[in-house]
């Protein structure tokens, strides 16, 4: 679980600027942001020790590519790693829509994604989810504007999502056309620990009690999700939020 708040195309001073809290389960073992990766193209960014691949990566060319991961109470325990979306894009040289578009064939082959695929040299970034179940895999291209993303559609009216989105909007107004400092948006946006009020929560299926301790933008408390295949979590099974990043793109 994560949530992303990013502002693409509409700001004087960034073209991208995006913010990101990593949930992960306490005891996954997780590798510090560095350059990393084996083909022709390295990777700046966080990785997963477990099964290698990324949340939230980007390139020296420009290449950017961030997942989250939908909420859902079945998980399907032979499926992909989704970390290795981001990866394959970031190491490949398909541009964001020849990816999605291929991605498209063996989307079921994942749990639950959204994932965002950026070239900010050609400005252009693209949105591909695989869920609801039962739907087409949905494509599409992301205009410029304020977009939020948690573990539902892009711009889904979760109430995390809301809370960040207007949080946001007032932090860009306030300063209008002037830099932001890196301070003020991981403590004024990324540390809300607000939580939904009940019955707002989102109808996931899961455990309400679980979804309200997920609901705040940063998540304190050490939640534990209760999972029944040994083999889809080989460690705890408690979730906090344990990694906050800015991306600015200039």
């Amino acid at each position: 679980m994560c949530i992303a708040a990013w502002l693409w195309q509409s700001h004087p001073v960034y073209p991208l600027l995006l913010l990101l809290n990593r949930d992960e389960f306490h005891d996954r073992p997780t590798k510090p942001v560095a350059w990393w990766g084996d083909g022709f193209q390295k990777i700046l960014g966080g990785r997963d020790g477990l099964a290698g691949g990324t949340w939230l990566g980007c390139t020296r060319d420009g290449r950017l590519a961030f997942l989250t991961n939908v909420l859902e109470p079945d998980l399907l325990s032979s499926a992909k790693s989704r970390g290795e979306l981001p990866l394959r894009f970031l190491q490949g040289r398909k541009s964001p829509v020849e990816f999605a578009e291929d991605l498209v064939k063996e989307a079921n082959e994942y749990n639950g994604f959204n994932l965002v695929l950026s070239d900010t040299s050609s400005k252009l970034m693209v949105y591909v989810s695989n869920r609801p179940k039962g739907e087409l895999v949905s494509v599409q291209v992301v205009p410029p504007g304020l977009h939020v993303l948690s573990n539902a559609k892009l711009d889904s009216p979760w109430p995390k999502a809301q809370r960040l989105g207007t949080s946001f909007m007032d932090l860009i107004l306030k300063h209008r056309d002037e830099e932001i400092s890196q301070e003020d948006m991981v403590e004024v946006l990324m540390f809300d620990t607000t939580k939904a009020d009940r019955e707002r929560l989102p109808n996931t299926g899961c455990d309400p009690n679980w979804e309200l301790n997920l609901s705040p933008v940063f998540v304190e408390v050490e939640t534990e999700l209760v999972i029944t295949d040994a083999k889809l979590l080989p460690f705890d099974h408690f979730v906090r939020t344990k990694t906050h990043t800015i991306s600015l793109f200039l």
